[in-house]
């Protein structure tokens, strides 16, 4: 199939799991209770999904307060009770974050049983996402190891211990999420990309990572206003990633100022192409989602190409969502004639 649509990752938690319209939204449950409701709001998503056409799909992290830390927190060697004020993604915002304080070590399954839930309930492909190494690093204090690389590391091999489980559970795609990848660009190249093949190693699975501008949420909106008429971040990094074992890039496109043509430096990959934007509420037409598609078209095979979201769309009320997903399915079919 050409065009195959699938979503970055995240989708908004109802009002019933969390609360809504917020990165962080407090769970309404404990316990039993609360899993019970992760699994019905997995499950409410993957049928939404497939009722507005998305091919690949995703537990939509429904079970995850934030997308790193659903992973930390069954992580040894951080200290969650150790707060560091730390500048996130180069200062764009300070936030306190845990510290890590001994050696990383993944204690057990994190994810198995949401993928396990997914994979039991839906006969699409199933892909699930998982934080990158470097945006790790830039997401938690370093107390132990002394350089970011060294911890990167560290993490890639939790990482891929948990990516080979959720393999075995029958994952299609497993998506590594590297927003850091964007700020920065020549840590990238020195041992971001290292990292991430760290973490891919071994995989026979199809993978991918995802790297945009962040979620439409004010620190970001404001960042972009200052990055000029044309965001060329891209360009920095692409070659590498080319050359890397990765198997596809997930990128911002649309309502952004990014130049499409920098995919044709993605010459040896599948591209996710961003043909959905998550930092506003407006919901796209699907001629509007297929006319990014066909500005893709003219920088890369059509063969390659993916429709997707830039970003998660979980800050947004989940009818905007449901109606940006119904936009992404519809282009999709335009574009093969459906």
């Amino acid at each position: 199939m050409k065009f195959p649509t699938t979503i970055a990752g995240s989708l908004p938690k109802p009002a019933w799991l969390a609360e809504p319209e917020k990165l962080w939204g407090a769970w309404r449950a404990e316990g039993a209770e609360l899993d019970r409701l992760k699994r019905d709001a997995t499950l409410l998503w993957l049928k939404l999904q497939e009722d507005y056409g998305i091919d690949i799909v995703g537990d939509g992290e429904q079970s995850r307060i934030h997308f790193v830390h659903g992973f930390l927190e069954q992580i040894e060697g951080i200290d969650w009770d150790k707060k560091t004020a730390m500048g996130i993604r180069n200062n764009r915002y300070v936030v306190e974050v845990p510290t890590v304080t001994a050696p990383i070590r993944r204690k057990q399954a994190v994810h198995a049983r949401e993928a396990a839930v997914a994979r039991e309930h839906t006969k699409r492909k199933l892909k699930f996402t998982l934080p990158g190494p470097m945006t790790i690093c830039d997401t938690i204090a370093d107390g132990h190891y002394g350089r970011r690389a060294d911890m990167a590391m560290a993490f890639a091999r939790a990482l891929n211990e948990e990516a080979r489980e959720l393999e075995a559970l029958g994952v299609d795609v497993i998506q590594f999420d590297e927003p850091a990848f964007n700020v920065f660009m020549g840590e990238v190249v020195d041992w971001g990309v290292p990292a991430l093949e760290a973490a891919i190693a071994g995989l026979k699975c199809e993978t991918a990572v995802h790297i945009c501008y962040g979620y439409g949420i004010e620190a970001n909106i404001k960042w972009k206003e200052t990055l000029g008429e044309e965001w060329r971040q891209y360009e920095a990094i692409f070659p590498a990633l080319n050359k890397s074992a990765v198997g596809g890039v997930s990128l911002e496109c649309a309502g952004s100022k990014v130049p499409i043509s920098l995919i044709r430096l993605l010459s040896d990959k599948q591209i996710l192409v961003g043909a959905i934007d998550v930092a506003t509420s407006r919901i796209e037409t699907p001629e509007e989602v297929a006319a990014v598609m066909r500005e893709a078209m003219q920088h890369a095979d059509s063969e390659r190409l993916q429709c997707s979201t830039n970003c998660g769309l979980a800050p947004l009320p989940r009818g905007v969502a449901e109606g940006k997903l119904a936009a992404l399915g519809a282009g999709a079919r335009l574009l093969r004639g459906l």
